[in-house]
């Protein structure tokens, strides 16, 4: 009886310490369409162009995208050098309709899905991020290009 009630205290201790962990990259409180103006503003300002990586807390794969180019310093300086990047959350709580719709409705190719505007808040790119993909992460020469493709600088100037 000793063990299993120790057993039980165990999981759920784990179970415990597994959920104040777990990442809160969305803050399912903001207000999508604030958050794009903002972001914006902010890019026309510093000459730069907004990337709204959508998606939420529930999604792995938002998670792992996150960490992945959080990880890299590369990509890393790449998207601070070139891009306001904000986190707009989607979920069954919070599902920001306004803001998608603002978006485009990137939601069609899942999550997370990435949209690219320019510092007028155009939408000028939508990234189904499965394309970015390399087994059960991502890869670094996808994610690293797509960004190099879509810098201020990239997109105006002709080839």
């Amino acid at each position: 009886m000793k063990r299993i009630v120790f057993y039980v205290i165990c999981m759920i201790l784990s179970v415990s310490a597994i959920a104040q962990e777990a990442p809160t990259l969305y803050d399912e409180s903001l207000d999508g369409v604030q958050q794009i103006k903002a972001a914006t503003e902010q890019a026309a300002k510093e000459n730069k162009y907004v990337v709204c990586q959508v998606g939420g807390n529930w999604c792995p794969w938002c998670i792992r995208f996150d960490k992945f180019i959080t990880d890299d310093a590369e990509i890393h300086e790449l998207i601070d050098a070139n891009f306001v990047y904000i986190h707009v959350n989607y979920s069954k709580a919070n599902k920001n309709l306004q803001a998608m719709a603002m978006l485009g409705n990137p939601g069609r190719f899942g999550f997370p899905v990435l949209v690219i505007l320019n510092g007028n808040g155009q939408v000028i790119h939508i990234q189904n991020s499965a394309y970015l993909e390399e087994g059960q992460g991502y890869s670094r020469a996808k994610v690293l290009e797509f960004f190099q493709q879509w810098t201020p600088a990239a997109v105006t100037t002709l080839k």
